[in-house]
């Protein structure tokens, strides 16, 4: 890759010029838009560090990577080993789904298990955002969550997040196989390689926080995972009212939150978007964005994590802006709801511009249903005692998506 031998330093000043270049040779007038509201706005970018997975130092990688969980607790981790290629096609597959009819998609609803569709305006992700938005309340993005796939007899078939692969055999009965050619084949694929990636990741965290290597490979951690694909797509569209996020009015792509489990590997295109807030607590919030890097996982640490390690890594505060206006528009629904998994769609176009499909994918790891999340060994002692008590994943994990969904109930006349 061509960001194998550079520096940290020299990476950044690579990315952020190749990402301005882009946005020159595009001459689009979404860069435009953005590039004026962050002079405006005296918005920045976060400068984060870069962890290379095939590096054979892996002190290096252990002091970059625990120098980023206290910094801000994002990093990005290049030379993964899921090609650019591979990539390349999820994001393909990912939109052929995207730009079917609402009315197929919402065949492949979200079910109580939290796998499948979810509409836009389906999940508040910022607690404190209470706006509403054409009649209802929500995030501006649609999505499709892709859980881990058992057998059908498997007691664990039962539990949240678990069983057959939710509704990815019934779009072949629902929709012609030409439109979503290899879409499961795609996407049970890219779970598996990601899952690796993630290992990886959990194994320098390990080490960074004294424990053994394998720590997080226990089976019940890593071992028997609930590990989450999420597709997302942003809706930018046209320039009606509430597509065109608006922090001052509470209008996002997605809204201020955190992750809830142990770390999230983000795939995203180019588009600018993604914001975080270093400290959480401070009045008034600053937010930087991070750059898009062709080829690399934006990595994030969750809430667990940071219950693990008694606050001492961060589960940092990030949201998605929508700036469009070059981005597919939106029906909105009208439903009151919250979820985590999205991504966004839409099938008209303001005035004829040209569409710009915005897409990310979300990979969110989780330990077992059973594993106990408590203080670390290495992170506690008498003069810093445990934050919080210990707790069950699938118990945690359960509550927070049922504090950011909207009941299930509500899409019954949609369905109808």
């Amino acid at each position: 890759m061509e960001f194998q031998n550079l520096g940290l330093e020299m990476l950044f000043i690579w990315q952020a010029k190749t990402y301005f270049s882009q946005f020159k040779i595009r001459g689009s007038r979404k860069s435009e838009f953005v590039l004026r509201e962050m002079e405006n706005r005296g918005q920045s970018f976060s400068v984060l560090n870069c962890i290379d997975l095939s590096s054979p130092d892996i002190h290096k990688s252990v002091s970059l990577l625990k120098q980023a969980c206290l910094d801000s607790g994002f990093f990005y981790v290049i030379n993964h080993g899921i090609s650019q290629e591979f990539m390349d096609e999820v994001f393909a597959q990912s939109k052929r789904f995207f730009t079917l009819p609402l009315s197929e998609k919402m065949k492949h609803l979200r079910n109580e298990k939290h796998r499948g569709y979810t509409p836009v305006l389906d999940e508040v992700l910022d607690p404190e955002i209470k706006v509403p938005v054409n009649g209802s309340e929500g995030d501006y993005k649609e999505g499709y969550y892709i859980g881990v796939e058992v057998p059908e007899h498997d007691p664990k078939s039962e539990k949240p997040f678990y069983g057959q692969m939710s509704g990815l055999l019934q779009i072949f009965f629902h929709c012609r196989v030409d439109r979503l050619p290899e879409w499961r084949q795609t996407m049970e694929k890219f779970h598996q390689e990601a899952l690796e990636v993630a290992k990886a990741v959990a194994r320098i965290i390990a080490l960074a926080l004294d424990l053994e290597r394998d720590f997080f490979d226990k089976p019940e951690m890593l071992g028997d995972p609930i590990a989450t694909l999420r597709l997302l797509h942003y809706e930018g569209g046209n320039q009606i009212e509430g597509q065109i996020s608006d922090p001052l009015k509470g209008i996002y792509g997605a809204g201020a939150h955190s992750d809830y489990g142990l770390i999230t590997l983000l795939a995203t295109d180019d588009v600018l978007g993604l914001q975080i807030c270093k400290d959480k607590d401070a009045r008034p919030q600053t937010w930087e964005y991070v750059a898009p890097l062709k080829g690399a996982f934006i990595v994030n640490l969750g809430d667990m994590l940071e219950r693990w390690s008694n606050c001492i890594f961060k589960s940092t505060l990030h949201r998605v802006l929508v700036h469009g206006p070059e981005r597919y528009s939106v029906r909105p629904l009208a439903i009151v709801g919250m979820v985590a998994v999205e991504a966004l769609f839409g099938n008209s176009v303001d005035n004829g511009a040209k569409s710009a499909f915005h897409a990310q994918i979300a990979y969110f790891v989780e330990p077992s249903h059973d594993c106990l999340v408590e203080c670390l060994p290495t992170c506690k002692s008498d003069k810093n005692p445990p934050k919080f008590p210990p707790v069950k994943c699938g118990t945690y994990l359960t509550q927070r998506y049922k504090d950011t969904h909207a009941d299930l109930n509500l899409y019954t006349k949609h369905q109808a």
